[in-house]
Formats: C-alpha cells, structure tokens, sequence
C-alpha cells in the first residue's frame, strides 16, 4: 500500500511539473512578447515568485479540490490515479503543440470522471463542481473587462506623455505585474496538486483526525511548479504572447495587472480557477483596447475550444482508466 501510495505521489508531482511547464506561458508570455525580459530569464524571474507563493494565503484552493469535487469516502488510491493519469495525458498532449489549457480543469474534470465510474454522480459535490464550471466562464471574461478598462485607463491618465517615456515606465512596471501573477499563478495552481495529495494521504488513512494538507506536500508543490514553469513550455509562450495579439510594455503591465487580480480575489475564496482562461482573456480584453482587429480571434477560437474540450475529455477519459484499473484489481 505504501509503495502504490509512493508511485502516486510522484505522479502527481510529474502534473505538477507538467502545470508549471505550460502556465510559464501564463507568467511569462507578456514580459517575453514585450522584450523585458529575454525568455530563459522570463521563466526563472516566474519560477521564483511561483515558489515564493508557498508562503501565501493559506490552502483554501488545496481544499476544495481535496474534499470540494468527489466525496471523500468515494475516493482511494485507483480513483486518483485513474483522474491524474487522465489529466496528464491530456497536458502532455496539449503542451507538444502549442495550446495554452486549463491544467486545472483537465486534473477536476479527471477527479470528477473517476468518481462518477465508480460510484455514480452521487459521488460529485454538486457546489464544487458548479463553482468550477461557472469560473470556467467567469476567469476569462473578468480578464478581459480588467484587461480592457486598465488599458482605456491608462491611455487616459498618460495621453499627455511622451510615448518613449511612457514605455520606458512601464518596462519597470511590467517587471512588478510579471512578479504579482507569477505569485498569483504559483497560489493558485500549486494548491490543486497539493489537494489531491492530501486526499490520497487521507484515504489511505496516512493523515489522522480532520482533512489537512501536510507541510511538505505545501513545499513539495511550490518547488515543483516552480522548476516546471523554470523549464518553459516554449510553444505554448509563442502562442499566448506572440501569436494571440501583439504587446508592449504597457498592455503587457495591464494584462497581468488584470490577471493578477482576478486570481488573487479567486484564491482568496477558495476557487480554483484556470489562470490560462484569465491572462489570455486579460491579453484579448488589452488587444481590443486598441482596437478589436488587433486581436486575432482565430488564434483565440482554438484556445477556447481546447478549454472548452478540457473537461469532457479527462472526465471520459479518467472513467474508462478507472474502468480497466477495476478489471485488473479485481
């Protein structure tokens, strides 16, 4: 039992390193795509900031994707295994070419496929679910408004301004914003993996008295995101910061102003939400302060399509590996 419980632990370390690995482009895409920071430096200005959030606001995300999605008396070793197997497939997948997802959807909608195999939809907690269903619309469009009113703002109060000087300010300031998601994102995102851990130790009976997410499994986390994201997943970065709109200095401190922002309030209620929904919404909200053409929505039609794919396929997924996991423990 504790070996299987070992190997399951650094499996959900590898789709911790593998969510650190395509969210760089969620820190970084910005700060690249402006020429502030050259891309290796980008990735371990973000790594930096991931880690330093282990020191942040608490566990609440850890929490709700721990006891919030499936029952815990539903849940043990094969459930979890069978949503992160699920889960890192699919990341895998979307990473080798380029398209930003929501890494934290692929792992809910992994937990809740699993759950449903084996012990039917009573074994989903229905506000869980529904507060994670709702923010997959919610994060995107609260980046894009904040996005988009940061930018109309701070077209205003520097109308008067010299353009140079103008970039030159925000140059600085985009190192600041940079930092601020990078923590927002390490807040956010580390916690899922560190609720799923806690629910494993929990239902093989390693965590005594009430649900609680053991100090290592908090700096286990912060440290593996952190060295997923320092490593880069460099197609996703083209795509999020080059191809999506073209930023400067300026919108690229806007976008993850706004990103930031959103991912704070989030965290700070306990949802888990998709930060890649949220700065690439903060990224297209920046790009139609310009003007609407300025952001090219083809690009934008198949990231959202890849989120929108994100949750049916992990939870389909994760049922049958679930399903085949039961034919051969029987």
């Amino acid at each position: 039992m504790l070996t299987m419980v070992v190997a399951i632990i650094a499996l959900a370390l590898l789709f911790d390193f593998l969510n650190g690995m395509n969210d760089a482009a969620n820190s970084i895409a910005t700060i690249v795509s402006t020429g502030v920071l050259p891309p290796r430096l980008a990735v371990l200005w973000a790594a930096f900031f991931n880690f330093v959030a282990a020191f942040g606001l608490g566990v609440k995300v850890a929490r709700t994707v721990g006891k919030g999605i499936v029952d815990v008396a539903v849940v043990d070793s094969w459930l979890i295994l069978a949503a992160l197997l699920a889960a890192i497939v699919w990341v895998w997948i979307c990473t080798s070419i380029g398209l930003p997802i929501s890494v934290s959807h692929a792992l809910i909608g992994g937990l809740a496929g699993a759950g449903v195999a084996k012990a039917g939809w009573g074994a989903l907690i229905v506000p869980g679910v529904v507060k994670v269903v709702v923010f997959i619309f919610v994060a995107p469009l609260l980046g894009m408004v904040l996005g988009f009113v940061l930018m109309v703002s701070v077209f205003w109060i520097f109308r008067r301004v010299h353009p140079r000087r103008v970039d030159g300010m925000f140059r600085v300031g985009q190192l600041v914003s940079s930092a601020a998601y990078s923590l927002g994102h390490g807040l956010n995102d580390a916690q899922k993996t560190m609720g799923i851990i806690a629910v494993l130790l929990y239902s093989a009976g390693y965590l005594d008295g009430e649900f609680r997410i053991p100090v290592w499994v908090i700096i286990a986390c912060y440290s593996v995101i952190a060295l997923g994201t320092a490593t880069g997943g460099w197609r996703v970065i083209r795509t999020m910061g080059v191809r999506l709109t073209r930023l400067k200095p300026v919108g690229g401190f806007c976008a993850e102003t706004a990103g930031a922002i959103s991912i704070f309030s989030a965290t700070a209620f306990g949802i888990p939400v998709s930060t890649t929904h949220t700065i690439a919404g903060a990224i297209a909200g920046v790009g139609s302060a310009h003007r609407v053409s300025a952001v090219r929505w083809g690009i934008a039609r198949d990231i959202v399509a890849a989120w929108v794919l994100t949750l049916p396929t992990t939870a389909l997924f994760a049922a049958g590996v679930w399903w085949l996991l039961s034919l051969i423990t029987r």
